[in-house]
């Protein structure tokens, strides 16, 4: 491992070590951005959560890598719509309607939308995106574990744009497997990451570049995504007792986790590529 730096750095959080990662830091600078945005982060204790700044996330979402992210999974989304004659469908994990606003506006088809999200903030973002919205349109402030286990209805398709890595393996199999009984086809957008073992060298030499190179798409509001979201993201993963907000897995395992789950005509398709990983579609049969 190198000696001291960032990667360094990250070793130290996996210890529960903050002290020894802040020093680490101030010992070598490898990567500035991160560098710098990890020793701002730790010194106010490290303690920020995931979507705690609904701002951060809108900036984070809206900038960089993002745009062009977003604009091939809107495209997607879409031609799913078009596909199946989409005429109900329930997006798990909405945020404010990033990706699902703009797709159902390049659909030919105006199904009713149901929104999953447990932010109430970007809850709110997403039905006031869709105002005047042809088609009928539900909002639950809840998760998708509860939504797809209690709630749920039926739907011809459900669909989650980057939200269900944000569920532990086992939940995420438990909500994916109570949500096939209830929607005809699936959709999916995930991140293709590399399969390295959690905690090795390879994996937090990964973790370090990718967020270099993810912090560097930012410019003026670089701080707010940041403390707002990246860091609490990347500490999350790491820190023990730290809230942790990703679990995610390559794409092959995604495919294989829907297939145990009882989908069928399991597809992944590359998507477009992005900062952290290659991103892919993944479209199965309930």
């Amino acid at each position: 491992m190198e000696p001291g730096g960032e990667v360094s750095a990250l070793r130290a959080l996996m210890d529960g070590d903050q002290a020894r990662a802040r020093a680490e830091l101030a010992a070598r600078v490898r990567r500035p951005l991160l560098n710098a945005a990890l020793a701002a982060y730790l010194a106010g204790e490290g303690g920020g959560r995931v979507y705690d700044q609904p701002a951060a996330f809108t900036a984070f979402i809206r900038g960089g890598g993002n745009i062009r992210l977003y604009d091939a999974t809107t495209a997607a989304l879409a031609e799913r719509y078009d596909r199946f004659g989409v005429r109900s469908l329930v997006d798990l994990g909405c945020g404010d309607g990033r990706a699902l606003v703009p797709a159902l506006a390049a659909s030919g088809h105006c199904p009713a939308v149901t929104l999953v999200e447990p932010s109430p903030a970007l809850l709110t973002q997403a039905s006031s995106a869709l105002d005047g919205y042809g088609g009928a349109v539900t909002a639950h402030a809840t998760d998708a574990t509860t939504f797809a286990t209690g709630t749920a209805g039926g739907f011809d398709l459900a669909e989650s744009t980057f939200a269900l890595h944000a569920l532990p393996h086992e939940e995420r199999a438990a909500m994916l497997t109570a949500l096939r009984g209830h929607v005809g086809h699936l959709v999916l957008a995930e991140f293709d990451v590399p399969g390295h073992p959690p905690g090795s060298t390879e994996h937090l030499t990964f973790l370090a570049d990718t967020y270099e190179q993810g912090l560097a798409e930012y410019g003026a509001d670089r701080d707010l995504v940041a403390q707002g979201f990246l860091m609490p993201v990347l500490a999350g993963q790491l820190a023990p007792g730290a809230t942790r907000s990703t679990w995610e897995q390559p794409a092959t395992a995604w495919a294989d986790q829907l297939t145990a789950c009882g989908y069928r005509n399991v597809v992944v398709e590359p998507l477009c590529d992005y900062w952290s990983s290659p991103a892919f579609v993944l479209t199965a049969d309930a």
